[in-house]
C-alpha cells in the first residue's frame, strides 16, 4: 500500500475546488456562526408577508450551501486519512454547527404548516419568486401531521448528534481501530488484508486463501460482536424514537414516507425478487460445478467462473472505457465527464488510514468528489463509472437547480449509477468477439444481479425485520442479529450453498445499515436503471433525453414521478420481475457458453 505522500497528485482529488486551503475553511466557518444567529429575527414572523417568508427561505438556502462546503471539506480532509486528528475535530464541529443551524431554524417548517395551504397559496399568487418552492411547500404540507411544535422541533434538532453516534462510532472503528493483519495469498506471499482489498482475496482461485480471507474478516468482527450489536440496536432504537415522536406507524413508514415512496413498494421488491430464489439457486449450481467443489461456501461466491482474459485495467485505461461506454448519453454528458476524470475530482488509490470502499459526494456550490480504492481490478473499472454515474448526476443537478433541489432523494441516486453500468457492461460486449470473454463478462453481469438485487434485498429483508421486531417488543442483542442473519442466508442461499456459521456475523460490518432503509434502493435503482439504459442504447433520442432531463431534475419532484417521467414505473413489482427474468435468459445464455469452451 503506497504512502499517500507518494501518491502522484493527478490521482488525488483536489479538494481546493472548495476551499483553497484550511484557513479558508475557518472563515467560513465563523461566517457559518454569523448566519446562525440571523435565524432568530424571523422566528414567529414568517406568515407576516410573502417577502419576509422568501427572505428566510433565501437565508436558509445560503446557509445550506455553506454548511454543504464546510462539511464536505473536512469529512473528505478525514477520509484521506482517518487517524489525522485535526479532520476529526474539523469533521465534529462542521457536523455541530450544521446540527446548531438547524436547531436555530427549526422554526420555519412548523411556521409554514401553521401558514396553511390557503394562505400560501395566496403568497405566492403576490411573489411569484416564491414559486421556486413549490414542491417544497407541497412536502412540507403533507407531513404536518408528523411536525411537532416550534419548541419541540427545536429539541428534535438538537438530538440530531446523538441520533448520528451510532453510525459515527461504527465508522470510526471500522475505519480507523479495526486490523485483520497479514494473509498468506496463493503465491505463499504474506499479505496485508484490509477491508479495501478483502473482495481480491475472495477473488482467488484457491479456496484455502478465499476461506482464509472470509475467516479472519468475520472472526475479527466476532470478536467485538456485542459492542458492535451496541452500536446497531442503538440506531434501530434511534428510528424508533423519531418514528414514535413523529406519529409515524413505524420506522419504515417515516423513512419512505419523505420521498412519496409507498411500503409496497418495499413489499413488492421483496416478494419479486423471493420468487425468483429458485432461478439464483439455479446459478450457485453452475457454479459449484463450475469451480469443481462438492460444497459451495459463502467465501466461494466472488470468485469469477470464467478464467479473466481481459486482465488487468489500468486507471488511465479505466478512464477511457468510462468515457467511451457514456458516448451515447451525447456531447454534454461525455463533454462534463472528461473534465471531471481529468480534473482531480477522483481520488484513486488506496492508502493507509484512507477510508475504505468508494463513494461519490461533495458540496452544493463545487463540483462533486469520488473516492475509490483502485486495484486494477475490472470490478474497480465497474466502482469507476459507478461513483462518477453518482458524481454526473450531482454535477447536472448543481447546475441545473436551485438550492433547494439540488440534493436529490437516496432513492433516485442509485439509478445513475446502475445506468453508467449497464451502459458499460453493453459497450464491453460488444465490443467482444471472444466466447470466452463474453462468458466472463456474462458472469460478471450474474454476480452484479445477485450482490446488488439478490443481495441488497437480503439486507432489505433484514432491517426489515429486525426493526419490525424492535417495534414489537423485542430486544436487539448480539444473538438475535446473528440468529437473524444466518436465516435469511439459509433462505436465500441454502441448500445449493452452504451458509457458513461465520456469515452470521457479516451484518456487524455492512455500513450501509447505519443509513436506515438505504439499502433496498440498489436494487429498485438497477431495476429502474435496466430500462432506462435500454432506451437510451436503442439510439431513441427522446429517451435519451428523457434521462438526461432526469440528471438535472434533481429533487424537483417525488422520486417515483420523476422515474415515471423518465419513462420508468415502480408502482407496481412488474419492474422487479422483469430484472429477474433477465437475471434467468442472462443465466441461459452464460450456461451454453461455460458448456462449449
Amino acid at each position: 500500500m503506497t504512502l499517500r505522500d507518494g501518491t502522484d497528485e493527478k490521482y488525488k482529488w483536489n479538494l481546493c475546488d472548495i476551499y483553497p486551503d484550511d484557513e479558508a475553511w475557518e472563515r467560513d466557518y465563523n461566517r457559518a456562526g454569523e448566519l446562525k444567529s440571523r435565524f432568530a429575527a424571523y422566528k414567529g414572523k414568517i406568515g407576516e408577508s410573502p417577502d419576509t417568508l422568501l427572505e428566510c427561505l433565501r437565508l436558509a438556502d445560503e446557509a445550506d450551501e455553506l454548511l454543504s462546503a464546510l462539511t464536505a471539506y473536512s469529512r473528505m480532509r478525514r477520509d484521506e486519512d482517518n487517524s489525522i486528528g485535526k479532520y476529526q475535530g474539523m469533521s465534529d464541529r462542521a457536523a455541530d454547527i450544521a446540527a446548531e443551524t438547524d436547531a436555530e431554524q427549526a422554526f420555519i417548517e412548523p411556521e409554514i404548516i401553521g401558514i396553511g395551504r390557503e394562505k400560501i397559496d395566496g403568497f405566492l399568487k403576490v411573489n411569484p419568486d416564491l414559486g421556486v418552492y413549490a414542491h417544497y411547500f407541497d412536502t412540507l404540507l403533507r407531513v404536518k401531521k408528523h411536525t411537532k411544535s416550534r419548541e419541540e422541533e427545536k429539541l428534535l434538532a438538537m438530538s440530531a448528534p446523538l441520533a448520528e453516534a451510532p453510525g459515527e462510532i461504527f465508522s470510526m472503528f471500522n475505519n480507523a481501530d479495526i486490523r485483520f493483519g497479514g494473509i498468506t495469498d496463493e503465491n505463499n506471499e504474506k499479505k496485508e488484508l484490509t477491508l479495501g482489498n478483502y473482495g481480491m482475496f475472495l477473488e482467488s482461485r484457491s479456496i484455502e486463501v478465499r476461506k482464509a480471507a472470509f475467516e479472519t474478516v468475520h472472526g475479527r468482527y466476532k470478536e467485538y460482536v456485542n459492542t458492535l450489536a451496541a452500536a446497531f440496536g442503538s440506531n434501530i432504537k434511534s428510528n424508533v424514537f423519531y418514528a414514535k415522536a413523529r406519529n409515524y406507524p413505524s420506522s419504515i413508514e417515516m423513512f419512505l414516507f419523505e420521498d412519496d415512496v409507498n411500503v409496497n413498494v418495499y413489499m413488492n421488491l421483496i416478494e419479486e425478487v423471493g420468487k425468483a430464489i429458485p432461478a439464483l439457486s439455479r446459478y450457485l449450481e453452475t457454479r459449484k460445478k463450475l469451480l469443481g467443489l462438492d460444497e459451495l461456501h459463502m467465501y466461494d461466491l466472488y470468485t469469477p467462473l470464467v478464467e479473466d482474459t481481459i486482465g488487468r485495467i489500468p486507471y488511465e485505461d479505466a478512464k477511457n472505457l468510462v468515457l467511451k461506454a457514456c458516448e451515447p448519453l451525447g456531447d454534454e454528458y461525455t463533454g462534463a465527464l472528461k473534465n471531471a476524470l481529468d480534473g482531480r475530482w477522483v481520488d484513486v488509490y488506496e492508502s493507509p488510514g484512507k477510508t475504505p470502499g468508494a463513494f461519490s459526494w461533495g458540496s452544493l456550490s463545487a463540483h462533486p468528489f469520488v473516492l475509490l480504492n483502485y486495484h486494477d481490478r475490472i470490478d474497480d473499472l465497474f466502482t469507476l463509472i459507478h461513483e462518477i454515474g453518482h458524481a454526473m448526476h450531482s454535477f447536472n443537478s448543481n447546475n441545473t437547480q436551485p438550492t433547494v433541489y439540488k440534493s436529490y432523494p437516496i432513492f433516485t441516486a442509485e439509478v445513475a449509477s446502475a445506468v453508467n453500468e449497464n451502459l458499460l457492461l453493453h459497450y464491453l460486449l460488444n465490443i467482444t468477439d471472444d466466447d470466452k470473454k463474453r462468458a466472463f463478462l456474462l458472469n460478471y453481469k450474474l454476480d452484479g444481479i445477485r450482490t446488488t438485487v439478490f443481495r441488497q434485498t437480503m439486507f432489505a429483508e433484514f432491517e426489515l425485520n429486525i426493526h419490525n421486531k424492535y417495534e414489537s417488543g423485542v430486544p436487539i442483542t448480539a444473538e438475535l442479529l446473528c440468529e437473524e442473519y444466518l436465516k435469511l442466508n439459509q433462505k436465500y442461499y441454502a441448500p445449493a450453498a452452504v451458509p457458513d456459521e461465520l456469515i452470521s456475523y457479516e451484518w456487524a460490518r455492512i455500513p450501509h445499515f447505519y443509513s436506515s432503509f438505504y439499502v433496498y434502493q440498489y436494487a429498485t435503482g438497477y431495476s429502474a436503471a435496466e430500462k432506462l439504459a435500454a432506451g437510451v442504447l436503442s439510439g431513441d433520442n427522446n429517451a435519451r433525453d428523457r434521462y438526461t432531463g432526469f440528471l438535472k431534475s434533481g429533487g424537483s419532484d417525488y422520486p417515483l414521478k420523476l422515474l415515471a417521467g423518465a419513462g420508468v414505473d415502480l408502482s407496481d413489482g412488474a419492474a422487479f420481475a422483469e430484472t429477474m427474468k433477465g437475471f434467468s435468459e442472462t443465466l441461459d445464455e452464460f450456461e451454453r457458453l461455460a458448456a462449449a469452451i
